[in-house]
């Protein structure tokens, strides 16, 4: 096996996203660092990211931009959310 020498670099982060990451990542008893080095080698072993990413399309977007902007959002509580699916199951 070939050992590769490693290299220093520099990336900016979210302070906030470092952070649960680097808790995230101390449950599996990795480094940011290692995790990053892994992300990368998944990414060049697939040619691509290392999971899926998808546009979203236009009815979803709009949907998701109306949500954000707490556009046509309609308030229910979690009792009725239950009570409508049950009538349209028996529906």
């Amino acid at each position: 096996m070939i050992k590769r020498q490693k290299v220093r670099t520099n990336i900016y982060l979210d302070e906030y996203t470092k952070l649960k990451a680097k808790e995230l990542f101390q449950q599996y008893h990795i480094s940011l660092s290692d995790a990053i080095n892994m992300f990368l080698a998944q990414s060049v072993l697939n040619q691509g990211l290392p999971f899926d990413m998808k546009i979203p399309n236009k009815v979803t977007a709009k949907s998701m931009e109306n949500i954000n902007n707490n556009i046509d959002i309609e308030k229910i509580s979690f009792d009725d959310l239950k009570r409508e699916m049950r009538e349209k199951i028996v529906s």
